[in-house]
């Protein structure tokens, strides 16, 4: 079994982490007040039913986002702290090295392709 090249997924993570950290920005910037805020009305009820629903969504959507991204970005400094530690792209299952095109599909993977079905299936 051969030795992962840590620097070459160093800075995929790095280069990952800036494109995330760039997505938050944007989305904090793009809903930085309330509904009521963006809307530019005076009150909620002010705009259609239908207006406000369809700005209710887009904003639990990019809450969502929001949500996701903060788990990535956390992924990511775990999987950099890893790097640091000498386990990154060990299968924190098998204790087993994860294959090197797990790591480039996904860079800040804890788990092997087949511990990571076996989560998914629980």
């Amino acid at each position: 079994m051969s030795a992962i090249d840590t620097n070459q997924f160093r800075e995929l993570l790095l280069e990952e982490r800036q494109r995330v950290v760039a997505a938050l920005k944007n989305l904090h910037d793009d809903h930085a007040g309330t509904l009521t805020d963006e809307s530019g009305e005076e009150s909620a009820y002010d705009n259609h039913l239908a207006d406000t629903a369809t700005d209710t969504y887009d904003r639990e959507l990019d809450y969502t986002l929001e949500e996701n991204s903060e788990h990535v970005l956390a992924d990511i400094d775990a999987a950099l702290k890893r790097i640091d530690d000498g386990t990154y792209g060990i299968c924190t299952n098998r204790g087993e090295q994860i294959p090197v095109e797990r790591l480039e599909a996904r860079p800040w993977a804890t788990l092997c392709i087949d511990c990571q079905r076996d989560r998914e299936r629980r």
